[in-house]
């Protein structure tokens, strides 16, 4: 018998007398004994002393380094996991989206901090904003970490991923986390929180682990704290509404119940690959995780006249799936539990006032286990009228099909669940997709549209990805995780800066125009990649520009457009004095202004952003450029890179164009 333990205070704790028995949804045997007495209090001062500072003390990069180190550690381990797979239902399969899933997603994030975030302690939100004349006051939105601690609520049908998912953007934001997984499969959280704290690479306090209760750990949040819950609406609600919560505005966010649907383009026909596609997916749907996934599709809405052949195909396919002990070969283990069970088959009765049943536990061979309940397949025909189909979710194996009359019925329809985490749609017509979306897009936290041309590709319809965001409106709880570097900033205050660009500069650490300047001892592409300063300076000398020079690089180019070639034509046009210089043209002359030509620190130019020009440069004009460092970012252990912002100047000091320049440069 199992008996995980809570983490707590940089100490494991044992199962107390709080403790409850866990029985094994295959055949009911006690599996496990849950539940710590734990001074919570304690615990949160223990996260915001010791693990947020440590946190905090760490660079984006440095943290977004150990969590691929964290990734790669649990990965060594995942065969410890996937043996204790079996105990919460799922098969193999199932497990895979769970263990290797999570692991995927801390990798990404951790990927995401590495090339988005800043190799420092504060991020940069959006560009800086001039709110004087002179450009001597500025602004700037910057996002720092919040300093208190963040208490993950999560389900029990995900013990990995639910846990990974949420840590991976909270540690990366450099806020401490407190764990609570679901008592019925936490002796899999734990196997896996475990590998967390012996590897090392986790600061005392950054993370703790709660097995059972909360005890009045929510009546001590305060305005700093964040709440991130996964689970049923009820329990969301109830602890949405806590009292404290509510008085210190702790952030709450919640990925609930949602009742997603999957669209059937009303361009399908029965012999196409659309419709083989729609089959398959929404088979695999229904039985993956014995259908307990929150983005598992519930509602199957599809065109009046294709009704009848998707319930038949959809029941003959469904029909071959082997129902079974999860660690045989069965393609569908049981639900996590027997009262899941009980709980599923309540909510399938409810359904069933309100449309009819065509497949069900008669058509398979369903063993004697507590949790195994058979994929089951309802018909609506009259979906206006119901309620109850657009209402009630049935946790597991459970979907119901209902006709739509025309596009906009099908999007009123998807609509008619009040908020989804996902809603997928098959179709082969863009036009069809663009409606859909124009309609239906405000209901969905994510809108999966594939067809024959991307389903070899496409990732499907219920799988969350860490680059998107995982949340929904309404049912789905309103709230939002992942989506990259947005997850990131759920655990991060948004503060507007104001004062001079000397002062942003500072707080920044990337140079902002009119910030004092640095010159260096010796040409800045000399100089490596740690000797580089922050706002390192270089000034040109002029380079005239002839209309020789003009003529040659047209013909060179094969860019002979009228305002470079023809006086006349470019005199009427309203932007240009005269024939004038092209922009790619004052763009190489600048590189030829500010290169230094020998082998030294700078390895390549990799990219050019924000290019725009603000003058036209005619012939005999002089240019000159300014060079500065505006950012440095590490990228490996051997470079990094180094965005300058550069500046192109006639000889009467107006600005001609402006860009901002990146190169790798290695560190020795």
């Amino acid at each position: 018998m199992l008996t995980p333990q809570s983490y707590a205070c940089g100490q494991w704790v044992a199962p107390g007398t709080a403790a409850r028995e866990i029985h094994g949804p295959v055949d009911g045997a006690l599996i496990a004994r849950a539940g710590s007495d734990l001074d919570v209090a304690a615990m949160r001062d223990f996260a915001i002393t010791r693990g947020g500072p440590a946190l905090r003390e760490m660079t984006f990069h440095q943290r977004a380094k150990m969590l691929k180190a964290l990734a790669g550690y649990i990965a060594d381990r995942k065969e410890e996991l996937y043996a204790l797979n079996p105990l919460t239902g799922a098969t193999r399969a199932d497990g895979g989206v769970d263990i290797e899933g999570g692991i995927i997603t801390m990798t990404v994030i951790a990927s995401k901090g590495r090339r988005e975030m800043p190799d420092g302690h504060v991020y940069v939100d959006g560009g800086v904003e001039r709110i004087s004349r002179r450009g001597t006051f500025l602004a700037q939105h910057i996002a720092v970490p919040l300093q208190g601690v963040a208490v993950h609520i999560n389900a029990f049908n995900f013990p990995v991923w639910g846990m990974l998912e949420k840590l991976a953007p909270t540690l990366l934001a450099g806020v401490p986390a407190i764990v609570k997984p679901a008592t019925q499969t936490c002796y899999l959280t734990e196997a896996c929180f475990r590998m967390i704290i012996e590897s090392g690479l986790v600061p005392e306090g950054a993370v703790q682990l709660i097995v059972g209760g909360t005890g009045d750990l929510l009546d001590r949040l305060g305005p700093q704290d964040v709440v991130s819950f996964t689970g049923s609406a009820d329990t969301a609600l109830h602890l949405r509404g806590n009292g404290n919560l509510m008085r210190n505005s702790v952030r709450f966010m919640s990925e609930q119940d949602s009742l997603n649907a999957s669209i059937l383009g009303p361009d399908v026909t029965p012999d196409s690959e659309e419709f083989a596609l729609f089959i398959k997916q929404a088979a695999t749907e229904i039985t993956v995780k014995a259908g307990q996934k929150c983005t598992a599709i519930r509602r199957i809405i599809v065109p009046e006249a294709l009704l009848g052949p998707v319930g038949e195909a959809l029941s003959e396919r469904l029909k071959k799936t082997t129902i079974g002990d999860p660690a045989g070969d069965a393609r569908m283990g049981a639900l996590a539990s027997a009262a899941q069970r009980e709980d599923v088959a309540a909510k399938a009765a409810v359904l069933a006032s309100e449309a009819r049943q065509i497949l069900g536990a008669d058509s398979f061979d369903l063993p004697d286990g507590p949790g195994f309940f058979a994929p089951t397949l309802f018909v609506c025909d009259d979906p206006d009228a119901a309620t109850q189909v657009h209402a009630t979710e049935a946790f597991g194996p459970v979907s119901t099909l209902m006709p739509y009359r025309d596009l906009a019925h099908a999007a009123a329809l998807a609509n008619r669940g009040e908020g989804s985490l996902v809603a997928s749609l098959v179709t082969a017509d863009p036009a069809v997709a663009r409606d859909v979306a124009v309609n239906s897009a405000a209901w969905h936290g994510r809108l999966y549209i594939t067809d024959r041309t991307s389903m070899k590709e496409a990732t499907g319809h219920g799988s969350p990805l860490p680059h998107l965001v995982h949340g929904g409106p309404g049912r789905a709880g309103g709230g939002e995780e992942l989506g990259g570097v947005r997850g990131v900033l759920h655990y991060m205050q948004r503060t507007a800066i104001q004062g001079s660009p000397d002062v942003l500069t500072a707080i920044t650490g990337q140079w902002v125009p009119g910030a004092r300047e640095v010159q260096g001892p010796e040409h800045p592409f000399r100089r490596t990649f740690e000797q580089i300063q922050i706002g390192e300076t270089l000034v040109t000398d002029p380079r005239e520009v002839t209309l020789e020079d003009i003529e040659h690089f047209a013909q060179f180019t094969g860019d002979t457009f009228y305002a470079h070639m023809d006086e006349a034509a470019a005199e009427a046009n309203p932007f240009f004095p005269g024939r004038v210089a092209h922009g790619y043209l004052l763009l190489s002359f600048a590189a030829g202004l500010f290169v230094q030509p020998d082998p030294g620190p700078v390895l390549a130019n990799t990219g050019l952003n924000g290019l725009s020009f603000q003058k036209p440069v005619s012939p005999g004009d002089k240019v000159h450029v300014r060079l500065t460092c505006k950012r440095k970012t590490g990228r490996t252990d051997t470079y990094g890179e180094v965005a300058w912002h550069v500046t192109l100047y006639q000889q009467d000091g107006e600005q001609v164009a402006e860009y901002e320049l990146l190169t790798m440069v290695s560190y020795s």
